[in-house]
């Protein structure tokens, strides 16, 4: 680019941005010069308009200290205000998370930044824009930012209350806490393996959908590039589109890298919605972080099918493979209740073996139960209302592998 462009192009983006802000400075300089803006002109008369077609708009772009940082008031400006901080602080259970933000309202990041609690000082030890506090007494706390010579901080502080009990509801933050796999080592962190109990007389054959029964599959980033329209006119009503997972190592918040592209895909071609998140909670804290994630995710947006779950394990070496059964109980507890605060209907997708023995299930059979169990017939005896019935389907539409379901969701409705 040459050097007149490249100043005609910045000339643009600071005039537009002048504008947005209000500031009023380029504008000021522009008329302390005698220039003046075309909308200005419109308004002049016309012997003032006759003047003003006279003068040469684009002359300041040969003035060399009007980019200047040295001699530039609105670069000065610029630099002033974009080293602006703020808070934002929410509680779940007895525990307080503070995000330290900039002035676009992003997570200030490889900073060294203190916050006080009380009057009490916290680091920001891992330098991502994030505080933690748990193990805190049920109450009101004055959360303030440590002066830093790099940034203006809030002259007062933000007043928070500690919540003494979970509450399922979203948390509206959790937007910030959201990852892509660019940010991490998806290798390590996403471990979902499927574990159904299968046997010699496991079912890989197309399910038809007829009747009150449905057929449909379930899809994540493995499944990579989706012909969706190919997939519908295979006979596929439904699909449960993974949005993301917790990683198994670092607990991290990620999401599918397939998401958007596979849920508008599949409405694009007909195909029925719902969604799955692959848990790797800990307890009821995580579980509502994880449930609100995949809000956050669906922004609203009205589903045909519920929003699952997916207790499973992680290889061994998981986060949550030791859980006990009522800690693993309560973590898809709260995820389903924060979920159907907002409206929506919840699942559970587990194996026939974690149903009986990883879970509780006297507390849980009010959700939608999604079993897998890849058998010609399922061996469970407990309700369920849908049926994951093979790992190693096939289908136009999807290189590899594909998991094949049953619904019986319409039934349920009917009776």
């Amino acid at each position: 680019m040459d050097s007149k462009l490249r100043r005609i192009t910045i000339a643009c983006v600071v005039t537009m941005t002048l504008l947005v802000a209000g500031t009023g400075i380029g504008i000021g300089y522009l008329r302390q010069q005698g220039y003046r803006p075309a909308a200005a002109a419109k308004q002049q008369t016309k012997a003032d308009t006759a003047e003003e077609e006279a003068v040469d708009y684009s002359a300041f772009l040969g003035d060399e200290t009007f980019f200047d940082k040295d001699k530039s008031d609105y670069e000065k400006l610029l630099e002033q205000t974009g080293k602006k901080l703020s808070l934002f602080a929410t509680s779940v259970e007895k525990d307080l998370r503070i995000q330290i933000l900039n002035e676009m309202g992003e997570l200030v990041t490889g900073e060294e930044l203190y916050v006080t609690l009380n009057g009490e000082e916290y680091k920001d030890l891992d330098q991502d824009g994030i505080v933690y506090i748990g193990d805190l007494s049920p109450g009101e706390y004055e959360v303030a930012l440590k002066e830093t010579g790099e940034y203006k901080v809030p002259s007062t502080p933000v007043s928070i209350h500690v919540k003494e009990n979970v509450e399922y509801v979203p948390i509206d933050d959790i937007s910030l806490l959201i990852k892509t796999e660019d940010d991490i080592d998806a290798e390590k962190e996403d471990s979902e393996k499927g574990d159904a109990d299968s046997d010699r007389t496991e079912r890989t054959d197309i399910q038809q959908s007829e009747g009150n029964r449905s057929f449909g599959i379930d899809v994540s980033k493995w499944n990579k590039e989706i012909d969706w329209e190919a997939v519908k006119a295979a006979g596929v009503d439904f699909a449960i589109i993974r949005c993301g997972y917790r990683g198994s190592v670092t607990g991290t918040l990620v999401e599918d890298p397939y998401f958007y592209q596979n849920i508008q895909g599949a409405r694009a071609a007909g195909v029925k919605v719902g969604l799955y998140f692959f848990t790797q909670a800990v307890n009821a804290v995580e579980a509502v972080e994880e449930a609100s994630m995949v809000l956050c995710l669906n922004n609203g947006l009205p589903l045909d099918y519920p929003i699952f779950i997916d207790t499973e394990g992680a290889g061994g070496n998981g986060r949550a493979d030791g859980l006990d059964v009522n800690t693993r109980t309560e973590v898809c507890d709260a995820f389903c209740e924060t979920i159907e605060s907002a409206g929506y209907r919840a699942g559970i997708y587990a194996s026939r073996n974690w149903y009986y023995n990883k879970l509780d299930m006297t507390k849980l059979d009010s959700n939608v139960i999604w079993l897998a169990e890849y058998r010609e017939y399922p061996q469970y005896e407990g309700k369920y209302q849908m049926w994951q019935y093979t790992s190693g389907g096939s289908l136009d539409g999807i290189e590899g592998r594909v998991d094949f379901n049953i619904s019986f969701l319409n039934e349920e409705q009917e009776e």
